[in-house]
């Protein structure tokens, strides 16, 4: 046997061990190496992939401990016996193996189908394109990586308690929760109790959570258009009637249809996908309206810890009606989106419900993953990003706005409220879902901006820029190149 059985492309982000070990438990597990023949010895395969033989010795000896290959003395190594059977990695033919009459018709059974959902369109190749101005992604090159390698080897070294090991049931780590307690809700205004705080797996999870508990066929829900499609289809998988509100240039429009609302979803610090945050004097309009009509706000808050303007307002959760409104954030806009780690604030009574819920379907988010997060705060980690990142988010903000205005003065800005991307108009007649493919073409992403209105025929003149995941010296030209792709029609 050669090493053509498992070739490797090797990937200088990677370990040399790492990828060896990638490629033969690939090759193991797919079933295509030679039961009875002994895999090739640690000098001729090093030869081959001109590494040492060190290295593959490691890697043979981690394969032998893990029970995948066996060491026989002075013959080799040789598959494990649990590897050696080909029927366990054969596929089968429903047709030629006489399947296709007992297949079971999942359609028929599903009792939902999320598919039929439409999601808000992501490339999932962003990071090869040069010019990538998505949003909700954030250039992996700023994530504080030192920093978190700090806190793993503290978590993970000498003979600390090791908490995180155990199932908790239903309870959140207890730094965390303090850590958002005192450190990162009060940035906001408000001021929480430990049993009005609840771990989440980001924010979509919570809204949810919220609207699992909260929403019946009966519950009317009004929602911003445009506004956040995710949010809008976690309502109407629970079958909530949805009212949808018009956004104007204070923010959501509350005329007679929200006033009938048991619900209304906002997002007033930066909406999306427009930027708009909600004028203070319409915040006011809200807040009475909501204690006349009894009826309680979901406030999404999703980039809370990231916002740009100096004097940015409290979340309505501070206000004197914090107790109608329910408070979701997360990670994902500050850290990383990847992490899936949010938070959830409301009265004891509905988080110790949400808690239940929670349990029943995932009992709670990862307890390392939480310890770590905790840790991170409580050593001013977490702080000092969040400073850094909001002097990049200003100086990539104003370089983009100078550049659209210098590129693309054909394109009218909704928003000039320091959010987190820019939500343009282009000139009627442009369809900016054709626009994105033709940028795409140049190396250039974007959004088109059609999926977040849920009319049945949305205006197809609008697209979202952010400036999260590119870099700075590449604004200013990715502009030119989609200045261009506007210019060949």
């Amino acid at each position: 046997m050669n090493a053509r059985c498992f070739p490797i492309e090797f990937d200088s982000t990677c370990s040399l061990q790492e990828q060896l070990r990638k490629a033969l438990l690939d090759a193991i597990l797919a079933g295509t190496l030679p039961a009875d023949e002994p895999l090739p010895s640690c000098r001729k395969l090093s030869s081959q992939l001109n590494i040492s033989r060190n290295t593959v010795a490691l890697v043979y000896e981690g394969l032998v401990e893990d029970g995948y290959l066996v060491s026989r003395p002075r013959s080799g190594y040789y598959l494990h016996d649990s590897y050696r059977d080909g029927d366990a990695f054969e596929t089968y033919d429903d047709e030629s193996d006489g399947l296709a009459a007992t297949r079971i018709d999942w359609q028929r059974r599903l009792s939902h189908r999320p598919s039929h959902y439409q999601g808000v369109l992501k490339p999932s190749r962003w990071q090869s394109f040069p010019y990538p101005f998505i949003y909700g992604q954030l250039d992996p090159l700023r994530f504080p990586l030192e920093a978190w390698r700090d806190v793993t080897r503290r978590l993970l070294g000498g003979r600390r308690e090791r908490p995180w090991v155990s199932d908790r049931v239903d309870q959140d780590d207890p730094l965390l929760i303090e850590q958002l307690r005192t450190r990162v809700l009060p940035k906001r205004g408000i001021l929480a109790r430990s049993d009005e705080i609840l771990v989440t797996l980001g924010s979509q999870n919570a809204l949810f959570l919220v609207a699992m508990l909260l929403f019946t066929s009966r519950t009317r829900v009004g929602v911003e258009s445009p506004g956040y499609r995710e949010a809008v289809n976690a309502f109407a998988f629970q079958g909530a009637q949805l009212d949808y509100l018009t956004v104007d240039d204070e923010g959501l429009q509350l005329d007679e249809c929200a006033r009938v609302c048991d619900y209304l979803y906002t997002m007033p610090s930066h909406q999306v996908p427009t930027g708009i945050t909600m004028s203070q004097a319409r915040r006011q309009v809200l807040i009475a309206q909501i204690e006349r009509h009894d009826q309680v706000v979901i406030e999404d808050d999703y980039d809370a810890e990231l916002n740009v303007h100096r004097n940015a307002l409290p979340a309505l959760k501070a206000s004197r009606v914090g107790h109608r409104v329910i408070y979701v954030s997360s990670f994902s806009k500050s850290l990383s989106p990847g992490m899936r780690l949010g938070y959830l604030v409301a009265d004891a009574e509905l988080i110790d419900e949400l808690r239940a819920l929670r349990r029943l379907m995932y009992r709670h988010p990862p307890a390392s993953l939480q310890y770590k997060l905790a840790e991170f705060l409580a050593q001013g980690h977490y702080e000092r990003h969040v400073r850094d990142q909001i002097e990049v988010a200003r100086r990539r903000w104003a370089t983009l706005h100078d550049a659209l205005a210098r590129h693309l003065p054909q394109c009218r800005r909704i928003s000039d409220d320091y959010a987190s991307a820019f939500w343009l108009q282009a000139p009627a007649g442009v369809d900016t879902q054709r626009l994105a493919w033709r940028a795409a073409q140049q190396g250039v992403l974007i959004e088109p901006g059609f999926q977040h209105f849920f009319d049945q025929a949305p205006p197809r003149n609008f697209l979202r820029l952010g400036f999260g995941a590119i870099r700075d010296e590449r604004i200013v030209p990715g502009i030119e190149r989609l200045a261009g792709v506007f210019g060949t029609g």
